[in-house]
């Protein structure tokens, strides 16, 4: 009898560790579980951003005219299309659990879409210029480097998402942390000319 007793006690034991095991790993932050999914949607924007501005910055120290234009081209694409692409992250995701933080992911949205424009918009200007006049070309790249520092500039929305809850639940995972590139290795003596 004991016995029985025992083990219909030790099996109760073991269904209420299992129930409540259960129930631990069934409760979870709706909004962290929101800012995941965004997260790992985006989670290859970042390094792609980085990249393009180390684009920009590399080729702009001694770049030929043929090579900036090109360079400067690529990266606007390239962050056009991060921006675009951090945009749809929101529409597919949908709204944030918290309430209060709607008006700033809509707002971030909105953002981003316009930021998406004016990177298409500058890679436009820079095809345009031409690389054979370089008095022409330099005076071009000018404005054209005075609309990429307003583009950079254009993040009062996303930041002020970044402080709230939602965006602090953002950033909690690797796919939101901005990335940075290591720069290139200066290059050093070629293998022919090494002592």
């Amino acid at each position: 009898m004991n016995k029985k007793l025992a083990a219909a006690l030790s099996g109760c034991a073991v269904l209420v560790l299992a129930l409540s095991g259960c129930s631990s790993e069934e409760k979870t932050n709706p909004v962290d579980d929101w800012a995941k999914k965004y997260c790992d949607q985006v989670k290859t924007q970042f390094k792609i951003k980085a990249e393009a501005d180390q684009l920009i910055a590399v080729t702009a120290i001694d770049g030929k005219p043929a090579d900036l234009q090109a360079a400067d081209s690529k990266a606007f694409q390239d962050l056009a299309n991060v921006n675009k692409a951090l945009a749809a992250g929101f529409r597919t995701v949908g709204a944030t659990p918290v309430k209060d933080d709607e008006q700033l992911v809509a707002a971030a949205l909105a953002e981003r879409e316009a930021s998406a424009a004016f990177y298409l918009d500058l890679k436009k200007q820079v095809d345009a210029l031409d690389t054979a006049d370089q008095q022409e070309f330099a005076d071009g790249l000018m404005v054209v480097s005075e609309g990429f520092a307003k583009a950079e500039a254009n993040e009062k929305a996303w930041n002020k998402l970044r402080a709230s809850e939602t965006g602090k639940a953002m950033g909690k995972f690797q796919g939101c942390r901005t990335v940075k590139v290591k720069p290139p290795a200066a290059a050093g003596p070629s293998p022919s000319t090494a002592p």
